[in-house]
């Protein structure tokens, strides 16, 4: 015997579970960790507990043993408010740390995660491929969105409106009225923004049952899902599937394409790639975008377009998306049902075409990202949505260098920022955020709002909002200002040269000057798990995981 099983069988830990209710009968069945990311303090995982109960019969009436376990349960809206939003990002790290402290400690034979707000899918996926015990993830579901004169207000509506007043730019309806309405249920933000764009991977990579991405908050529908998920943890751990044989380099190239069939967040960019790090696969997520540029755009759901987050669940969703792709991306890939991606799209037929268009006849011409490369960076994002020509995608101008989004946001208030500049505003990656904490998103909303995101470019060494979508964006800069990049070092009025076409972000400076310059290095400081979080956390191309030395 192992001293794993030893360990797992031993009259301590049954004497424990004895005095838990448990008998000699349950003693013998699998022993399933309900994953619960939960929490009072946002309406994205306010029905989590409800459907845990729901998720605890099923795997008991599958012949399972439930044991349900939390997690931390970070929200945009909610923990961004401290620490310019620090906490966002570095709460993923936490969650997959989280599950390993209780699911890999306790030795339990499978988990079942409830996901919803932005970073629990990849705190749960991340969970998943490091600890390799059968897993299936329930998508959590999207928000109700309120309505004010029979017209449709989300939190986007809020969000932005209440950065458009500062700047002079009158929302459709007064903001206090919108953020009354603009939330009418549990869920995520309604909308293909970070949550909604990672529910549809989830699905992508297999790790979610088909047809489950995504779905309307606490529906019957999300609730009947997490009931055959529930149902199907029991199977998946006496088949002994485990999610290395799903997360493979197919899994990761359906995921990637779906995100570009979607016109989805950058954000997922990164989550792929921790994922891919913690399943020990040699995979480069920022080589896959541009492996797969030529996926077009399928479906314009907002802020890519206008389409409503519910028409998209009701035309197919993410199962829709996948059966436009076939063509292009690898349906041999194995999924949590057991079946490849080909046995679950056969026979299917999509509800709504008109919707989730054809790839031959697409919403727009792909990528609708692009990862740039230069002397400015070794990578940078760019998310271009619908390439109709409204926004540009070539752009040279004077650098306009700002050392936090405070003093960014008042000089675009003070109308210091003009057309035709380059908009720099740097120490906010992992390392100078911390965690990339700073909040660039309010600098793209205030471009906007001022008349200038169309006549400007936008860099930073940040992250953005899934909802932000406007002008000529250039996210998460690597190598970023507190490591040494070239963003730490430009000066206001250095030439900056971006080009799509070219997948190219340059700066016009000698390389030998550039190499004198001094960097601005670490400016913002932190204590506490940020701090151990700065120390430990490894660049984008680890899509920001928590590595030692």
């Amino acid at each position: 015997m192992t001293l794993r099983s030893l360990a797992a069988n031993s009259p301590s830990r049954r004497a424990n579970w004895r005095a838990l209710g448990l008998s000699a009968e349950d003693m013998e069945k699998p022993k399933i960790a309900v994953v619960n990311s939960s929490s009072e303090l946002a309406i994205c995982y306010a029905h989590l507990d409800g459907i845990a109960q729901m998720v605890k019969e099923e795997i008991r009436a599958a012949g399972g043993v439930p044991f349900e376990v939390r997690t931390a349960a970070p929200s945009d809206f909610i923990t961004g408010a401290g620490k310019t939003g620090s906490y966002i990002l570095a709460g993923r790290d936490i969650i997959a740390n989280d599950i390993e402290v209780q699911v890999e400690a306790a030795l339990l034979d499978g988990m079942i995660c409830l996901t919803s707000c932005d970073k629990t899918p990849p705190g749960h996926l991340m969970a998943a491929a490091r600890l390799n015990i059968p897993t299936i993830l329930v998508i959590g579901g999207y928000q109700q969105a309120g309505e004010i004169d029979g017209e449709p207000v989300d939190v986007e509506d809020v969000w932005s409106g209440q950065i458009g007043v500062r700047f002079g730019k009158q929302p459709k309806f007064p903001v206090k009225d919108m953020a009354e309405n603009a939330i009418m249920g549990p869920g995520v933000c309604a909308g293909m923004a970070t949550a909604n764009t990672m529910h549809c991977v989830v699905e992508a990579l297999g790790m979610c049952l088909p047809g489950h991405a995504p779905v309307r908050g606490n529906s019957p529908k999300m609730q009947a899902n997490a009931r055959a998920a529930a149902r199907r943890i029991v199977e998946m751990v006496h088949e002994q599937l485990l999610p290395r044989q799903i997360l493979t380099e197919s899994a990761f190239r359906n995921g990637v394409a779906t995100l570009l069939a979607v016109s989805g967040s950058i954000n997922a960019i990164k989550h792929m790639q921790a994922t891919a790090v913690e399943a020990g696969l040699d995979l480069d997520i920022f080589t896959l975008m541009e492996e797969m540029a030529d996926v077009p755009v399928l479906s314009a759901v907002r802020p890519t377009g206008h389409v409503r987050i519910e028409t998209f669940e009701d035309a197919g969703g993410a199962r829709a998306v996948l059966k436009r792709l076939e063509d292009r991306i690898d349906t041999q890939a194995l999924t949590c049902t057991g079946k490849t991606l080909a046995e679950n799209l056969k026979g299917y037929v999509i509800p709504g075409p008109d919707v989730i268009h054809a790839i031959d006849d697409p919403v727009s011409e792909g990528p609708a990202i692009a990862i740039l490369k230069g002397s400015f960076a070794s990578s940078a994002v760019v998310r271009l949505g619908i390439r109709d020509g409204s926004r540009p995608e070539e752009f040279v101008g004077p650098a306009r260098v700002f050392e936090s989004t405070t003093e960014c946001l008042q000089a675009i208030e003070d109308k210091v920022v003009q057309p035709g500049d380059v908009v720099i505003s740097r120490n906010q990656g992992l390392v100078g955020g911390p965690a990339m904490g700073g909040s660039a998103s309010l600098i793209l909303f205030a471009l906007d709002a001022a008349g200038l995101a169309k006549e400007t470019a936008f860099v930073t060494d940040g992250q953005l909002s899934g909802l932000c979508l406007k002008g000529l964006t250039v996210a998460e800069v690597s190598p970023e200002a507190a490591t040494g990049g070239p963003i730490g070092k430009v000066q206001s009025g250095d030439i900056i040269r971006i080009s799509v076409a070219n997948r190219s972000i340059d700066i016009d400076v000698p390389a030998d000057e550039l190499a004198r310059r001094e960097g601005v290095g670490v400016r913002v400081p932190a204590t506490g798990y940020l701090a151990n979080f700065r120390q430990a956390v490894r660049g984008l191309e680890t899509g920001g995981v928590l590595l030692p030395e």
